[in-house]
């Protein structure tokens, strides 16, 4: 399988290096890193990754999300979203973290379906789109090809429930252990919501 972390300008690093560190010990995949237009792109903290340009995923990609302050321009940026929107189109499942799922919103590809973001960008997030059914009570929301999780570490969780739905109950916990991370592996189990007000 083919799994594409799609990156931007501001990205979040823990969205995108959490999910990576998990989805890479998955047996017999392959990580790419891309990019609208390909080349050096620098993470919120100033992590800078090489990525590749490309329009369209092969049969059977998983598409990788993260979110990050660069979404707050990217939700209006046309170009970006009809690339992404081609994106989504062509993978097989679609993983958004944090305002990741801003983004898809604003593709109108998460339109009527269930979904979940970043309890600190809620309100913002569902101005995007607000025929997107948000869940404000969850750690992660799958619905159909899409799956969506709650602020940044929530990601990792999500990426642990995606293994086990595709790959199996025994390595997700593998996976968690190998890395000593403590799963929260109840998507509805959401200590964080209360917090902020929900």
């Amino acid at each position: 399988m083919n799994i594409y972390f799609l990156l931007f300008d501001d990205y979040e690093t823990l969205d995108l290096m959490g999910p990576v560190e998990f989805l890479f010990r998955i047996p017999n995949v392959q990580l790419h890193y891309i990019s609208m237009k390909g080349g050096l792109i620098k993470s919120r903290q100033g992590f800078f990754i090489q990525t590749a340009s490309i329009s369209d995923l092969p049969e059977r990609s998983v598409l990788v999300v993260p979110g990050g302050q660069g979404t707050r321009e990217l939700v209006k940026d046309e170009l970006f979203l009809a690339w992404l929107n081609q994106l989504v189109k062509s993978a097989q499942y679609c993983l958004a973290i944090c305002t990741g799922s801003a983004l898809l919103a604003a593709t109108l590809q998460l339109t009527h379906k269930l979904a979940t973001s970043n309890k600190l960008a809620f309100e913002w997030v569902r101005q995007v789109n607000s025929d997107v059914r948000w869940k404000t009570v969850a750690r992660w929301v799958r619905d159909d090809k899409f799956y969506t999780s709650s602020g940044i570490s929530a990601g990792m969780d999500m990426t642990l429930g995606f293994i086990r739905d595709h790959y199996g109950e025994a390595l997700a916990r593998k996976i968690a252990n190998q890395t000593e991370y403590v799963w929260n592996d109840d998507p509805e189990k959401d200590e964080f919501a209360p917090l902020y007000g929900y």
